[in-house]
């Protein structure tokens, strides 16, 4: 287990600082602060309907316009653990669509990974930028992120701490897959709720959620909900956490800001196994210490 906290008082950490890690599907809540941005600068519209999407991007970034998920596919999950090439985006969206659209745009809830990677296609068109790019300039070189980068290739897998991983294909995340260390998965989430990544009124907006019911099995969660980009609900005595946790085939984590405690605290944990409730757990653990609970 490897985490980085932050508070006003001070950092501090748990494992080797120096270790590099998948940032799974913590990357959603880096490309939506990009989105607002872009919507901040009034160079996209997030209630515009997207081009080859039958929704807006604000559905796809809170995961409310009714597309399916690649995740369950049989044959995607072949693939992945036969550790073949990726499949052109082409070839990934007819396969996953040929399940079906869940129900019309803004009439549900469905998390759907397929959704996040038109969002970057679009926010990548709208901006003329390639994601890693966009990501560079908005998120790591304003916060003096050391390593975090988008991975786009085996080399770039071979960094992780994880030796199982070493040899994945970051392309089958098909909205990008963000890896660097805890420490700067911590200060991008602590940086969004200081107002250095966005203002007060997008994060107002990324922080309206989808009700999504209360305790969850094996995970921490009381009240979980779903905004944009973001996991927000409650976790018990900590009360409120927001942010987001992520799984891949070799490993966990979970990123969250705790605002509720007598010392506000973000936290960001990184473990094996398959199980985000794991990490989650720890993260909840360091925020009762740190957060003077």
């Amino acid at each position: 287990m490897d985490a980085f906290w932050i508070t006003a008082q001070g950092s501090g950490s748990e494992g080797v600082p120096e270790r590099v890690f998948p940032y799974w599907s913590f990357t959603k809540t880096v490309l939506a602060i990009c989105a607002l941005r872009l919507a901040e600068d009034g160079e996209l519209d997030l209630d515009a309907q997207v081009s080859d999407a039958p929704c807006t991007l604000r559905q796809l970034l809170d995961h409310s316009g009714g597309l399916p998920d690649y995740g369950p596919l049989p044959a995607y999950r072949h693939a992945v653990a036969a550790d073949e090439e990726p499949w052109p985006t082409e070839t990934l969206f007819r396969r996953t669509m040929a399940q079906g659209v869940r129900f019309a745009p803004g009439q549900g809830w469905a998390y759907s990974n397929l959704g996040y990677m038109l969002a970057r296609q679009h926010i990548e068109t709208v901006s003329g930028q390639r994601f890693g790019a966009l990501i560079r300039d908005m998120i790591a070189a304003p916060l003096g992120l050391r390593g975090c980068r988008l991975a786009e290739s085996r080399e770039d897998f071979a960094q992780v701490h994880w030796p199982a991983a070493r040899r994945y294909h970051p392309g089958w995340v098909y909205h990008g897959c963000l890896i660097g260390t805890a420490e700067d998965a911590a200060l991008i989430l602590h940086a969004l709720f200081d107002g250095r990544l966005v203002s007060a009124h997008s994060l107002t907006q990324m922080l309206d959620r989808h009700e999504l019911g209360g305790a969850l099995e094996g995970r921490p969660w009381t009240l979980c909900g779903y905004g944009l980009g973001l996991m927000t609900g409650e976790v018990g005595a900590a009360g409120r956490a927001s942010g987001h946790s992520g799984a891949g085939p070799f490993s966990v984590n979970a990123v969250y800001h705790f605002p509720d405690l007598p010392r506000p605290v973000t936290v960001a944990s990184f473990t094996d196994g398959h199980e985000e409730g794991v990490a989650e757990f720890d993260a909840l653990r360091i925020a009762l210490r740190e957060g003077g609970a």
